[in-house]
Order: C-alpha cells, then sequence, then structure tokens
C-alpha cells in the first residue's frame, strides 16, 4: 500500500483543471458575502444534524494540513450553531508514554461515533504521518507501518457503515509566515503558538514530503483525501461545508413547529425580590 499506483495519484492531480479557482481568488472574500454564504451553510448542517438524529447515521469527518491552514476555523464554522451532542470535536493533546508504545490508532477508536453522531478529529491518527514523521517522534518502521495499515484500518471503518471524510488544508508559505507572525503579534492568538509550530517554516520542504508520502499512500477510493486550498481562510471555510453537505445523503426531517407556552400563576410569588441581597457581579458595562 506504501507504493501507491501512479495512476491514481495522477488523476488527483488533474483536479485543479475540473475545479478552476474563481476568477477572483486572488482576492479576498468580501465579509458581507461570506457572512450571508455562511448563514445559509449552516442552516443545511442543522439539516444535516436531524438527518444524522433520525437515521442514526455515523460520520466521521477528519482534518489535516499544514499549521496555520486554519482547520480550527473550519471546524468552529461546522459547528458553533448545531448541538455538540451530535457535532462533537475530538483534539486530542500530545500522547502520554503509555500511548506511545500503543498502535497508532488506539487512542483514535475510543472517540469513533455512536449512531446519531457526527465526529470531527481536529488532527487525527495522521500525526503519524506528519509531524511524527518529521519530527522524529516515531521510527522509521513506525512511520512505513502506518502507510502499510493506515487503508486497511480505514477500509474497516467504512465497511462497517461509517462514513469517512478526510480534509488536508493546503496554505502556501508567505500565507503561513504571515498567520505566525500575526500570532505573535497579537496577545489573542498567543495560546495558538507553540514551538513546535515555528518549526513548519524552517521544516516547509520536509512537511511537504511527508504530505506527498501520505497522500501516495493513503488517498484511496473508499477514504479519498480532499484538498481545500486556504490561503483565503473565508472561502476555504464555505468551500469545504459546501463539500461536505455534498457528501452526506440528508434529506430534511419534517419538524412540527412548537407553540410557545404561557406561564402558569399556580404557585406565583415574586420571584425577582427573591434575588435581593443575594452576590451580583459588578456591572460595569
Amino acid at each position: 500500500m506504501v507504493a501507491k499506483k501512479k495512476s491514481e495519484k495522477k488523476s488527483n492531480t488533474k483536479q485543479d483543471s475540473k475545479h478552476p479557482q474563481p476568477a477572483d481568488v486572488g482576492k479576498r472574500m468580501p465579509k458581507k458575502a461570506y457572512e450571508k454564504e455562511l448563514e445559509r451553510l449552516q442552516e443545511e448542517l442543522v439539516r444535516v444534524q436531524e438527518w444524522v438524529k433520525a437515521t442514526e447515521a455515523r460520520v466521521v469527518v477528519v482534518f489535516e494540513g499544514r499549521d496555520a491552514a486554519g482547520k480550527g476555523g473550519v471546524i468552529k464554522r461546522i459547528t458553533e450553531r448545531v448541538s455538540p451532542r451530535v457535532f462533537r470535536v475530538v483534539a486530542l493533546p500530545t500522547p502520554t508514554e503509555r500511548e506511545k508504545s500503543q498502535w497508532f490508532g488506539q487512542r483514535y477508536v475510543p472517540h469513533l461515533p455512536a449512531a446519531g453522531e457526527v465526529v470531527i478529529f481536529d488532527r487525527s491518527w495522521y500525526n503519524r504521518a506528519g509531524v511524527e514523521k518529521v519530527m522524529g517522534f516515531c521510527t522509521d518502521l513506525e512511520y512505513n507501518r502506518f502507510l502499510e495499515i493506515c487503508p486497511a484500518f480505514e477500509k474497516e471503518i467504512v465497511t462497517d457503515g461509517i462514513r469517512l471524510l478526510k480534509y488536508w488544508l493546503t496554505v502556501d508559505y508567505e500565507q503561513q509566515r504571515l498567520r505566525f507572525q500575526s500570532r505573535i503579534d497579537e496577545p489573542r492568538k498567543h495560546w495558538k503558538l507553540s514551538p513546535m509550530d515555528l518549526e513548519s517554516p524552517r521544516r516547509w520542504y520536509e512537511y511537504s514530503r511527508a504530505r506527498d508520502a501520505m497522500l501516495d499512500a493513503t488517498d484511496t477510493s473508499w477514504a479519498p483525501w480532499n484538498i481545500v486550498r486556504s490561503n483565503d481562510k473565508r472561502r476555504a471555510r464555505l468551500n469545504c461545508i459546501s463539500h461536505f453537505l455534498s457528501q452526506i445523503p440528508y434529506e430534511p426531517i419534517p419538524w412540527d413547529e412548537p407553540k410557545m407556552p404561557q406561564r402558569s400563576h399556580k404557585g406565583a410569588y415574586d420571584d425577582v425580590a427573591a434575588l435581593e441581597g443575594r452576590n451580583f457581579i459588578p456591572e460595569i458595562f
């Protein structure tokens, strides 16, 4: 499986001609147009949520890509209008020493969805094909074994009835540097920057080669990779959500609009006055 068929690789490289970029792709999408389209797409995500619950579907979405490519932003826009009980985000921390000794997929399997759930992996088992490979956190044997086994692992997931979608977000070198610099300059973004992130620009081509090897080995017919251009975060978010929606065969679920009930006066009392003397926070705004 490591030696991926060249014909499959070539077919993926031709996608640019099948899906050309918009004429104004170099320009940032206007905020008003972006927000209008995002609202429409988020309404569709709510319909997907109801369909997933009604049909007891199971969906896994994997987000990988360059550091600072905007994975978190896409995930946030997918999940901000749906229920966290249905759309679950899994962002695992650095593995413990015990977890490092486990089979590569072992710490992820418990997070796979039950009926009526969409699980979004913000980074996944593909850590082994990216940061672990580039930074030397795994051996060559572990790395090669991952590339060999991963397609079979994912085939088991899909064969069991789980819908598996994989997205790789790509960003240009200069855009990545600009985003890292904004994390350095903006105090609210300091938490987004780690010493590991700062290795990304320096090891740009190492990460590129690791990406290519990963795509060659794991871009399969049952679990293909979907590449997302993300130099413009707004376009990337909309394109990604739109593609996700196109991959789910959802249908509108009938919804009986409820009527707002009136307050019952049985047992009425002055519940506002009952709070007098309690510890309210200072109202400084």
